[in-house]
């Protein structure tokens, strides 16, 4: 297939722009609307008698998130993939409209965030773990969504039909597996399907709480791991892998350690 064949991506930041760096961004957006779906998912729990969380305390559970997702997801990405630009320029983590936000930073965050509000609010961890994973791949689609309209992490090169372009936001002119929509649909539509499918359909959240934090985390990680495999790497590799994949690794860990407790909370119920 000829290059002048293959889509050419225009990176668009903006909703709405009002000057050369200040607007409305599809990022921010996306993690408004993350953060409202989360809101409105914890509130049908509660009605449907899925979480003992009132809307008031699911509303103090969305600010906590949302301060450990942010907070987390930002420290993460220059600790985890821009080391030496943090030591260089420190005032860049508080620079938010350069972009540079981390997965496994923001899940870090976001356990940190719930093990605080648990103790607060006397509720148990667990349970807290559960109702977060059920509402994070939301974000994480609309996230990923948001990467594909900045035209940043784009994917390694390919001649796949339906590859594309992303010569102004760095990526050469040869075509590439558009790598953020692969990471929209596994990390966002599939493991939220996954995880509603578990949360209405079984009693896995009342008879095993955690388990379904445990799944979530091993299921994102493999996941994960299958999308860097089509994603150019966007930092060296650690071990001969992408960074993506092998930060993964420790999501698995913690998985199984959730899935452990869960197990052991079951049998103790018996």
């Amino acid at each position: 297939m000829g290059i002048l064949a293959y889509w050419v991506h225009t990176p668009h930041p903006f909703i709405l722009q009002f000057n050369e760096r200040f607007g409305i961004r599809y990022y921010g957006v996306a993690y408004l609307l993350g953060f409202v779906i989360a809101g409105w998912l914890f509130r049908v729990y509660y009605r449907h008698g899925k979480t003992p969380l009132t809307p008031p305390q699911s509303m103090d559970f969305m600010l906590a998130l949302t301060i450990g997702v942010i907070v987390g997801g930002r420290l993460g990405y220059f600790i985890l993939y821009k080391p030496e630009l943090f030591t260089k320029d420190p005032l860049a983590l508080l620079r938010v409209w350069e972009g540079g936000m981390s997965s496994h930073g923001g899940f870090l965050g976001v356990c940190i965030a719930t093990a605080i509000f648990a103790h607060r609010q006397k509720v148990r961890f667990l349970h807290l773990a559960d109702l977060a994973v059920s509402a994070a791949p939301a974000g994480l689609f609309l996230g990923r969504l948001a990467n594909f309209m900045n035209g940043e992490l784009w994917g390694r090169v390919s001649s796949v039909p339906w590859a594309m372009i992303f010569s102004q936001s760095g990526g050469g002119d040869q075509p590439r597996h558009p790598s953020q929509l692969y990471e929209a649909a596994l990390e966002g539509l599939f493991l939220f399907g996954y995880a509603q499918f578990r949360l209405w359909k079984t009693e896995v959240t009342t008879r095993a709480p955690g388990r379904l934090a445990g799944e979530f985390l091993v299921a994102y990680a493999i996941v994960r791991a299958i999308c860097e495999q089509f994603r150019e790497p966007d930092a060296d590799l650690i071990y001969g892998m992408s960074r993506g994949t092998f930060y993964s690794i420790f999501l698995v860990i913690g998985g199984v350690v959730l899935c452990i407790f869960a197990s052991r909370e079951k049998a103790a119920t018996r």
